[in-house]
Order: C-alpha cells, then structure tokens, then sequence
C-alpha cells in the first residue's frame, strides 16, 4: 500500500559550527574481501555492511563480538546489509547483477533468520537503508528514472519527497521515527531532517555537498560531506558538526550512530575501500 508524499516547509540550517573533536579508530576488513563497507551499528555494538569477495561480487555482513557472519538472501547474486537495530534486524538490498542483464533491485528484512523481500509498488529499484527498533524502515526507490524516499510502516509504504527536490534519498530513521536522509536540488547535494512532518536541511559550513545517513536515539546525525575536493565524515550533535577523518586516508563516509555515540563508515586509502569504527575520546 502506498501513501501519498509527505509535503512541508524547509527550514535551512545556517552559521553552525564545524569543530573536530579526538575518535580512537578502529579499521574493519572482512578477511580475503577486496572491499569493506559498513553501513549500520546498533547499541550493542553489532555492526552490519557488504563486502566484495575476490569476484568483485558484494555479499552482506554482521559483526558481532569479532566473529563475522555472512549475510547472503537465497536466489540473489549480490547482497548489501544496510542497517540493523537493537532486536538485530537487519536490512538492505539485493540483485542479481549486471551478468544476467537488466537488474532490478530489491530492498529486504532479515528477522529470525528469515528473509523478506521489499519491493515500493511499482519501482524498478527499492534500496532498505535504515530500521528502528519499532521496525520502521526507510530507504529509496526510483521510478522512471527518479529517486524518492519512503518509510514503510506495518506494511504501508509513504513516499517522501522534500519540496523542490529534483531527487530525494531516506537513509536513517530513529526510534521516535526522525528521518534522515539527502536530496539534490538545482544547487547541489543537501542533507536533510525530518522531523514531525517538518524538513529541516543540513548544510555542513563551507561544504559543496551534504549527505545524512544515519540518526541515533540521542538525534546525532552522522553523515560526510565534501570541501575543496575532499570527503569527511561528520556528526551532528545539539547543533555542532564535528568532523571524523580516518588518519592517512584520503576520504572518509559516515554511514551509522548509535545511541553510544560509536561511528561506523568507509574510508579509502588511494583505491582501496575499508571500513571503520570510531570512539569517542
């Protein structure tokens, strides 16, 4: 079932300062992947992502206590784990691939060890990139070429479109149902909130491009930006950004918070893609 769009004011957040404050990282590879990407951290410490195996094909994963465990939806070539939750939800998407011609890709559920696929109605492409422990889900599907975010609640899908949006892209979503997420307008990239109906836009100072990816139930948003040519990662916490940069890399994507304040994203050192995590001081 579909809803209609959600339609309200933007309010521009402006002359918020931008400070860095000490992490303690903790780099992430998955042994024998060519590539790691976390996407999701949950209060636990229970971290979920994808990486690509040797093959260059991605598969999903969960880290728990050290020990990884691949996470792979039956009857699909590639599976990316998104996000999970405090009941150890997880979710993301799946497809087979460009070797089998046009791909059309799906979002999915994994609870109790079973998989559901997530199709938006009509969509060739729905992508499940952030779950609340109420199980809310958000993420983004495309329709003749155009990207929009949805929430999906007990079973009904609610299209979200921030007004004057060319594209719009839901990524994160907290327990009291906060929304996080992007959108491209005719000036560029924009990070966005919504909260109570009312979008809020996040522009890091200084930035040519904004992204949120992530909120937490303390309401931090992590996300990355990018200035002068380079991408950082950030936290947004009681409207201070602070800045998180991998030491030695030569970008760094903010993708999940959690109610700790523990970061989880990749980062890039030349071509090579790893994950990490990041402590607070």
């Amino acid at each position: 079932m579909v809803k209609k769009a959600i339609l309200v004011a933007v309010v521009v957040l402006v002359g918020i300062p931008l400070v860095a404050l000490a992490y303690t990282f903790t780099t992430i590879d998955v042994p024998g992947a060519i590539l790691t990407a976390p996407g999701g951290i949950n209060a636990r410490g229970d971290i979920v992502g994808f990486y690509n195996d040797s093959t260059n094909t991605a598969h999903g994963f969960r880290l728990s206590q050290g020990t990884f465990t691949t996470v792979d939806f039956p009857g699909f070539l590639q599976t990316a784990a998104r996000s999970t939750n405090n009941r150890d939800d997880i979710v993301g998407q799946v497809d087979n691939g460009p070797i089998t011609g046009p791909i059309s890709t799906s979002g999915f559920l994994l609870k109790h060890g079973e998989f559901t696929k997530i199709d938006f109605p009509g969509a060739n492409f729905t992508g499940v990139f952030g779950i609340n422990d109420p199980e809310q889900m958000v993420g983004n599907y495309i329709v003749a070429g155009i990207n929009h975010g949805f929430m999906l609640d007990a079973g009904v899908f609610t299209s979200i479109d921030v007004p004057g949006a060319l594209q719009t892209f839901g990524f994160g979503i907290n327990d009291r149902g906060d929304i996080v997420g992007s959108y491209i307008d005719v000036t560029g990239q924009h990070g966005y909130l919504l909260h109570d109906g009312t979008f809020d836009t996040i522009n890091v100072p200084g930035a040519t491009s904004t992204q949120a990816r992530g909120i937490s139930s303390r309401d931090d948003i992590v996300g990355q930006y990018t200035s002068a040519g380079l991408t950082h990662a950030f936290v947004l916490r009681k409207g201070t950004f602070t800045t998180i940069d991998v030491p030695g890399a030569t970008s760094t994507f903010g993708r999940g918070i959690n109610s700790i304040g523990d970061v989880v994203g990749n980062y890039r050192v030349g071509t090579v893609t790893h994950g990490f995590l990041a402590n607070v001081n």
